[in-house]
């Protein structure tokens, strides 16, 4: 890990089941002696939650795909900064539902926005910041439409079509990134992948604590 805290993303379609398995990984952090702090995005700070009530609101169905970007990353810019990278600092569990997977998924395979120019402003956005492990919950998008609940936000209104296109963004985040981006099959039993999060968890926990003692 290349801070003192442990900093864990989860991603994948909505209705995955990423805030039912972050609750649950931030149970295993805490039993291990960590202080946590659990995130979304967008949100996590007062203009990131009002960002977010902006960017998902069905009012306003006809934003530029270049708009979306850019109120994504203000957001992340002010979270990162005044948040998770103190949290960090201060030797926290920092579990954020949703991070840049999502933007180059969603903005980039699912609007068609260039996947450089997403990728500069990201790396502005996030001052660099890397997650430790992102745990990628993958389903077929028309399969669990059933899971969403209440009133579906402006994204969650596209038709299948882009869901299925967000969805190659982020298996291809996976086939890039298989160090940091585990890959779990999300239509399994609840405590079935719950389990394999802990297991990838005290993995990554006991790894950087064994190469701290060496140093």
């Amino acid at each position: 890990m290349g801070q003192k805290g442990y900093f864990i993303t989860f991603e994948g379609v909505d209705g995955a089941g990423k805030s039912t398995h972050l609750k649950a990984a931030q149970e295993v952090l805490e039993a291990r002696g960590y202080e946590t702090l659990a995130l979304r995005e967008p949100g996590g700070t007062a203009m990131g939650e009002a960002i977010r009530s902006l960017v998902l609101d069905p009012a306003y169905g006809d934003t530029a795909a270049e708009t979306e970007l850019l109120l994504m990353c203000a957001a992340r810019a002010q979270l990162v900064r005044t948040v998770i990278k103190p949290a960090l600092e201060e030797g926290k569990a920092v579990l954020c539902d949703r991070f840049t997977d999502s933007t180059i998924a969603y903005q980039g395979y699912g609007r068609g926005l260039d996947l450089t120019r997403i990728g500069q402003v990201l790396e502005i956005a996030t001052d660099g910041l890397r997650p430790d492990r992102t745990i990628l919950l993958d389903a077929d998008p028309e399969a669990i439409t059933h899971r969403r609940k209440g009133r579906p936000d402006r994204i969650e209104e596209e038709d299948l079509d882009f869901q299925s296109k967000v969805r190659d963004g982020f298996l291809a985040a996976a086939a890039d990134q298989p160090k940091r981006v585990r890959l779990l099959d999300a239509s399994r039993d609840v405590s079935e992948i719950s389990d394999e999060i802990a297991s990838i968890i005290k993995e990554d926990i006991e790894d950087e604590t064994d190469l701290r003692h060496r140093s």
